[in-house]
């Protein structure tokens, strides 16, 4: 027996529906997931510009710091180039210093310009009652050295013995004894310093070689501008 026809057809409606329903609930879950799936991914995108903001704003605090840093060490850069400077400025004062004090003690040979005096007896006169008075004594000796140093001589010596800060002189007889050494008249003083400003100062009037005249000393003085010494330790 056969079953009635709108049974059939409701059947095949419902088949129909059924359908529909299933792929509206799919088209509905796809979009629901792909809409979930956006917001995971712009949340994502939020999160990474944040943590990049965040490392930019981290970057930039370091590179302040390092610039503050770098200034500092260019301060202490400069500080230390003015301090190298002012110790090679002191270092050449005190070079400069240590070759006047060799050139005092005699310990190094020099050259340069100068002056050269010679002091000689003069010849006796019989009607005088003292013939050392025309003699050169050290008195004599010692005014010309003492103008010549107090008018800035480098160097000095006498009949080629170098003086040295400490040296003695000492007169005996026709002879004058230099360190130990003796030697006869005439004697032969030689300076090594400005030649205009040594001879100058042995001149001034009623100076040394004012005095020297009128004891009878017999005085020559010349300028040279080559004037040799050799140190303490090759003298003759």
């Amino acid at each position: 027996m056969k079953k009635p026809l709108h049974n059939n057809k409701f059947t095949k409606k419902q088949f129909i529906v059924l359908i529909v329903c299933i792929a509206t609930g799919f088209i509905i879950g796809y979009s629901y997931n792909l809409t979930k799936d956006k917001a995971k991914m712009n949340n994502s995108y939020v999160d990474q510009e944040e943590s990049y903001r965040e490392d930019l704003i981290e970057q930039q605090e370091r590179n302040k710091e390092l610039a503050e840093e770098l200034n500092d060490l260019q301060d202490q850069i400069r500080d230390y180039e003015k301090s190298i400077a002012k110790n090679e400025d002191q270092y050449e004062d005190l070079i400069e210093d240590a070759e006047k004090l060799r050139l005092q003690l005699g310990l190094i040979p020099v050259k340069g310009e100068g002056i050269k005096v010679t002091l000689k007896d003069n010849v006796y006169d019989p009607n005088s009652t003292n013939p050392n008075d025309y003699i050169v004594h050290e008195s004599h000796v010692l005014s010309v050295i003492n103008e010549l140093k107090i008018s800035g001589a480098e160097a000095i010596s006498i009949n080629g013995q170098r003086l040295k800060s400490n040296s003695y002189i000492k007169c005996n007889g026709p002879v004058i004894t230099i360190d130990g050494h003796q030697f006869p008249a005439p004697f032969v003083i030689e300076a090594i310093g400005n030649a205009e400003t040594l001879m100058a100062s042995l001149k001034i009037v009623g100076g040394v070689f004012d005095q020297l005249l009128m004891d009878n000393i017999v005085v020559t003085m010349e300028q040279s501008d080559r004037i040799q010494m050799s140190s303490i330790n090759n003298e003759i």
